[in-house]
């Protein structure tokens, strides 16, 4: 993967400024975000969330994810520390991109649950790949962190980077009549830890 810093501009927010530094994966033309929050090159241990894109729930506030309950508690948290990372990756849909992802919603609406609708349309149940992350903490140096996340393979995906996760923090928001089966799915077929440290 060829990952390149592009640049970096304030980003004012209701939660805090923070600074957003943008890269380009010249490979297949993704770009990505970092978007952070005081020195934290300065700072052990860093609070982390690594985030893929979700325009539904994001942007448009959709309640069939937790995805932006997560982003929101996740830029929270970090407002409240004082410091952190939320790396923002352009990976619609767990990697399917943004058109398949609603091929899936559709499928849903008729009783597959995430995983089916994904297999129904030819896709692995996660795409996804967390490679560029490394450069990315590479550039805004950072190399221990405590990762937001309910996803086990999002943990060892970064520690296989060389990443040092000192600690799992649950992100357990969102909850709703139209995505706990979602959920309920995503606890047994993707193994998303809920409830548990």
């Amino acid at each position: 993967m060829s990952l390149v810093y592009v640049a970096s501009c304030g980003l004012p927010t209701p939660f805090g400024e923070f600074t957003l530094h943008g890269f380009e994966d010249m490979d297949t033309g993704k770009e990505h975000v970092a978007l952070v929050l005081g020195n934290v090159s300065a700072r052990d241990n860093v609070l982390c969330r690594v985030h893929c894109e979700c325009l539904t729930g994001d942007s448009l506030f959709s309640i069939r994810c937790d995805c932006g309950s997560h982003l929101h508690l996740a830029m929270q948290k970090i407002a409240e520390e004082g410091a952190g990372v939320i790396l923002y990756l352009r990976q619609e849909g767990r990697g399917i991109g943004l058109i398949n992802k609603i091929r899936a919603y559709a499928l849903q609406d008729h009783g597959a649950d995430t995983v089916e609708a994904n297999e129904h349309l030819g896709f692995p149940p996660d795409l996804r790949d967390y490679t560029m992350c490394k450069s990315m903490f590479m550039y805004i140096q950072v190399s221990r962190i405590r990762l937001m996340t309910n996803n086990p393979v999002k943990v060892n995906a970064l520690s296989k980077l060389g990443m040092e996760i000192t600690e799992r923090i649950p992100l357990e928001t969102g909850l709703n009549d139209h995505n706990a089966r979602y959920l309920a799915t995503k606890a047994s077929k993707l193994g998303h830890l809920f409830g548990k440290k």
